[in-house]
C-alpha cells in the first residue's frame, strides 16, 4: 500500500514539475526576473522559495492565544499538496509551496511566528483542526453557512470555480442544466461536490437525464481521467484548471462560477476552530498584508491576481445549507 502510495505521489510531483516547467518556458528572459524566481512566468520548484516577506507587527501578534505564543509556531494544515498553483510540492517532493504556503507563511510573518505546513487529504484537514492538531486550515476552503457553524473564517481570496473539458468537447457551461448527462469528476468533501448534488437533484426532478459524479483526491488522477475520456468534466479551483489548461494544451474551460454557487460570491479563507480566540489576528493580519502590497505580490507571483480581495472578513455569507 504504502510503496503505490509513494509511486502515486511521484508521479504527481514529475508531472507538477514538468507543467510548470512548461509554462515557464513559454516567455522570454526580459519577462522572468531574477534569481531563484527567474522563470517566465515566475514559478519557482526548488525547496529554496526566496519567498515574501514582511515585518511582524506587535499589536497584530499579541492578539494572538498565549499558547499559540509560546509556542512559537502556527500549525497549518492543507491539502496533500497535488494542486498547483495553489498547493503542491517542489522538486524535492517533500516542501510544500505555492500560493497558499506563501500566504500562511506572510499570516506568520505579522504574527511573529514560525509556520509548520503540513499535509493530509481533504476530510482529515478538518479532523486536524477539531483535534488540536492543527491551528489553521489554510487550502482553498470555501466559506459555507454548514462549517461557519463549527469553525471560523478569516478571508483572503474570492472562490471561482471552472468546469474543465477535453479541448474541441463541445460542452459548454451556462448553468445546472448543462451537466446533464456528463460524467463529471470532482474532490470528495469540497463544496463544489455539494452544488454538483444539488444541480444534478434539480435537474433529474426537471426531468432532465443524471449526471454520473465521480470522486478524485490527486490532481494527477482525475488529469489522466480527463484525458483518457473516462470522464467529460472536472469542476475544480479556477486557478487549477487556468493553469492545467496553459500548460497541457489538452483542455478548456467550458465555464465558471462562483464556489458558494450562482447567487453569492465565494471566497476562500483561513479556517480556525471556532472561538478559539485566533481568528481576530489572523484577519488583521491579512488586511496588514493587503494594506502593504505584499499580499498583491503572492498573487502575482502565481499568477492569480484576479482572485484579489479588498478586504478580509470574519464570517461572512457562505455557501447555503442544503435541505
Amino acid at each position: 500500500m504504502f510503496a503505490s502510495s509513494r509511486r502515486v505521489r511521484l508521479l504527481t510531483s514529475a508531472l507538477t514539475a514538468a507543467a510548470l516547467l512548461g509554462v515557464a518556458a513559454c516567455g522570454s528572459d526580459a519577462e522572468a526576473g531574477t534569481g531563484t524566481d527567474a522563470t517566465a512566468a515566475g514559478y519557482n520548484l526548488t525547496a529554496d522559495q526566496n519567498r515574501i516577506t514582511t515585518d511582524p507587527v506587535e499589536e497584530i501578534a499579541a492578539k494572538v492565544p498565549q499558547e499559540i505564543r509560546d509556542r512559537g509556531t502556527l500549525v497549518v494544515t492543507g491539502n496533500a499538496g497535488t494542486v498547483p498553483p495553489l498547493r503542491f510540492y517542489a522538486d524535492d517532493d517533500t516542501t510544500i509551496i505555492g500560493s497558499e504556503a506563501d500566504f500562511a507563511h506572510l499570516i506568520g510573518n505579522v504574527l511573529d511566528l514560525d509556520i509548520e505546513l503540513t499535509a493530509a487529504d481533504w476530510a482529515q484537514n478538518f479532523v486536524r483542526v477539531d483535534s488540536g492538531e492543527a491551528d489553521v486550515f489554510i487550502s482553498n476552503v470555501t466559506v459555507t453557512e454548514e462549517r461557519k457553524e463549527k469553525y471560523d473564517f478569516a478571508t483572503y481570496r474570492l472562490d471561482s470555480l471552472a468546469v474543465e473539458v477535453g479541448k474541441d468537447s463541445g460542452i459548454t457551461f451556462d448553468g445546472p442544466e448543462d451537466i446533464a448527462g456528463l460524467t463529471i469528476g470532482v474532490g470528495s468533501g469540497t463544496n463544489q461536490e455539494a452544488l454538483l448534488v444539488e444541480w444534478n437533484e434539480q435537474n433529474v426532478a426537471a426531468g432532465l437525464e443524471p449526471a454520473e459524479i465521480l470522486y478524485y483526491q490527486n490532481a494527477v488522477d482525475y488529469y489522466l481521467a480527463l484525458g483518457s475520456g473516462r470522464i467529460d468534466a472536472y469542476v475544480g479551483p479556477n486557478p487549477t484548471s487556468a493553469f492545467h489548461v496553459l500548460q497541457a494544451g489538452e483542455t478548456e474551460i467550458a465555464g465558471t462560477f462562483s464556489g458558494a454557487g450562482l447567487d453569492l460570491q465565494g471566497e476562500i479563507a483561513v479556517l480556525t476552530k471556532k472561538d478559539n480566540g485566533l481568528i481576530q489576528a489572523i484577519n488583521e493580519a491579512i488586511n496588514h498584508i493587503i494594506e502593504n502590497g505584499t499580499y498583491a505580490e503572492v498573487l502575482e507571483r502565481w499568477g492569480i491576481s484576479n482572485e484579489a480581495i479588498e478586504v478580509s472578513r470574519i464570517n461572512p455569507p457562505g455557501l447555503a445549507k442544503t435541505a
